[in-house]
Order: structure tokens, then sequence, then C-alpha cells
């Protein structure tokens, strides 16, 4: 399996902190030299791992807001 290539271009905010000190965020992360997306999932506090999540367009970002708002 071929690593995964990933940069954190903004980090925006912890939702989260687990007690072994993994902090659920938002960020802009730009994955395998793509195009920058917002993505929400937990990371090790280095970095260096991360757990499964999900990425959004800013128009999907912008669409969950008008949810949420609702």
């Amino acid at each position: 399996m071929a690593d995964i290539k990933f940069e954190i271009v903004a980090h925006i905010g912890i939702l989260s902190t687990s007690a072994k000190g993994w902090t659920k965020e938002l960020n802009v992360v730009r994955w395998n030299d793509g195009q920058e997306k917002y993505d929400i999932r937990d990371w090790s506090p280095d970095h260096n791992k991360m757990s499964k999540g999900i990425t959004l367009t800013e128009e999907e970002l912008g669409q969950l807001r008008l949810f949420l708002t609702k």
C-alpha cells in the first residue's frame, strides 16, 4: 500500500481532545497533491498519525452550514 501524502494547509480549530491526547480537528488539508479540502478527523499529538475522517469541498461545507443553521 502506498504512503498517503498530506499537507495541513490551515489549522482552523480543535473540536475535542481524547484522554490519550488525540485531537478531533477541522483543518484545510491537501491530500496527495490534490485540491485543498476541509477535513474533520482525529490526529495524534505529533500529527504523524490520523484516524479515518471526512473531507468536504468549500461548497459542501457551505451546504452543511445551511443544514445546521435551519
